[in-house]
């Protein structure tokens, strides 16, 4: 597709503060959400899994970007997918090299990042239209969005559920850990905490910019 039908965004800090905040892509776009419900039990867990998502996300972004005149339209998805598995494939075997335990707790869930909504959805929304320089500074941000999100939900769980921060004890040996947490229904919950607790903070910033302007407030 000609390059001048896709208008071109200009590198501004938003272009890497989006992700982190009005895009977030779990607690405002909410992809993702099975990796991020299955491995935050444990805040290392949270960082491994968002380390190789964004890693992921953002060489196969820039190959998406660098190749998009390239690819043919009518099989720019089956072209994505097979940019992202290889370096999904690169992941899954450093990963195994660097901790066969961590690789264990991680399990399938990084196979998956392959139809990650957030990688694909990526692909073809932005890295396919948008310059080199642009795409690097955009997917960096998302996957530094969706990394703070999963360490955001796996240091609750993990401090709530087993009374640690990354192995390391907190509380004593007469903290009770809320078993819960580090259960299905536990990552449900905390999830739920934070999805109120963003959204909250995104009203509150929308009333406070139309007290400003004298506009009314629309919070959505």
């Amino acid at each position: 597709m000609p390059e001048l039908l896709n208008p071109q965004e200009k590198l501004t800090p938003d272009t890497f503060l989006r992700g982190l905040w009005e895009e977030n892509p779990v607690f405002v776009m909410l992809l993702g959400m099975c990796p991020v419900l299955a491995v935050t039990s444990t805040t290392l867990n949270a960082i491994a899994m968002g380390l190789a998502t964004t890693f992921v996300l953002v060489c196969s972004s820039l190959l998406i970007s660098l190749l998009r005149n390239w690819i043919p339209k009518q099989v720019r998805i089956a072209s994505y997918i097979v940019i992202i598995a290889t370096f999904v494939t690169i992941v899954d075997y450093a990963i195994q090299a660097i901790s066969l335990e961590l690789y264990a707790a991680l399990g399938a869930f990084i196979q998956l990042i392959v139809v990650n909504c957030v990688i694909l959805g990526r692909a073809e929304a932005y890295a396919s239209k948008q310059r080199l320089h642009t795409t690097l500074v955009n997917s960096l941000g998302m996957g530094v969005g969706f990394t703070l999100a999963l360490l955001a939900l796996g240091t609750v769980r993990e401090v709530l559920g087993n009374g640690t921060l990354l192995g390391i004890p907190l509380f004593g040996p007469d903290f009770q850990p809320w078993l819960v947490m580090i259960l299905p229904p536990g990552g449900f919950f905390v999830l739920g905490v934070w999805l109120l607790l963003f959204n909250w903070l995104r009203q509150s910033k929308v009333r406070r910019a139309a007290q400003f302007s004298g506009a009314p407030a629309d919070a959505r």
